[in-house]
């Protein structure tokens, strides 16, 4: 069985090292390439895009996959939509491993938003130090926001060309623990935080340490996925995989 992984998340690094001990199975994982030094996946690897579903379409069949595992980003919905609609042009099994979203508890003061650009219409007015967590590709929309200061955290640097928020950019990669998210905010006297509800625990400790110091979240909505098989851990997935073997 040839297994193509769509990843560059954690749960498609982990799914990825224990597809590859099954037998008789051989795991391919693909990144989109946007990270500069991603984390290399057990098995095969494959860099850059498809050019849409037919690509996909015609990379499938080419290489003879015979499942597809979407581990995508929650928020990479293109890719999504585009791995479903390859996986049913030729009729084969598809799965979304999708994380769950994070959950709303008492004491979190979330302002739930549709998009990047209306989080950057939804800042508090009285927050003017204001921490950007959603990754350096859709920074340009507070770039107009001139009275506020941003501190602004990715993986990898922003483009050259790229409009920037005024404020300062801190490269980093994930997990952060609670205590120094703490630290974090109470060192750049963040008042506020912008977010998307990416789910898992790698991020989740900037929720808790939020939460503690009583600040606000905008939090930008997951977009809407393709109908399907759908399971929200690696061991499902796993699980989910060895019944067609």
């Amino acid at each position: 069985m040839r297994v193509l992984i769509l990843g560059g998340t954690g749960d498609a690094i982990a799914l990825a090292a224990q597809v590859s001990m099954l037998p008789d199975v051989t795991v391919i994982t693909s990144l989109a390439g946007r990270t500069l030094q991603p984390v290399a996946p057990v098995g095969d690897v494959r860099l850059g895009g498809f050019g849409g579903a037919d690509g996909l379409v015609a990379y499938l069949r080419e290489h003879g996959i015979d499942v597809l595992i979407d581990a995508t980003h929650p928020f990479a919905a293109q890719m999504s939509w585009n791995a479903a609609a390859a996986a049913t042009t030729i009729d084969i099994p598809h799965l979304m491993l999708v994380r769950r979203e994070w959950t709303k508890v008492a004491g979190d003061r979330w302002l739930e938003v549709e998009s990047v650009e209306a989080a950057a219409q939804a800042i508090p007015m009285a927050a003017k130090r204001i921490f950007l967590t959603i990754g350096r590709q859709q920074l340009a929309p507070f770039a107009p926001l001139t009275e506020c200061w941003f501190l602004m955290r990715s993986i990898d640097p922003p483009a050259s060309d790229l409009p920037l928020p005024k404020g300062k950019l801190l490269l980093d990669r994930g997990p952060f623990t609670l205590d120094s998210e703490r630290e974090l905010l109470k060192k750049y006297a963040i008042e506020a935080i912008v977010s998307k509800n990416s789910g898992g625990d790698a991020t989740y400790a900037k929720i808790i340490a939020a939460r503690e110091l009583g600040m606000s979240i905008v939090m930008v909505q997951r977009p809407v996925m393709p109908v399907g098989e759908r399971v929200s851990d690696v061991a499902s997935a796993v699980g989910w995989l060895k019944q067609r073997l």
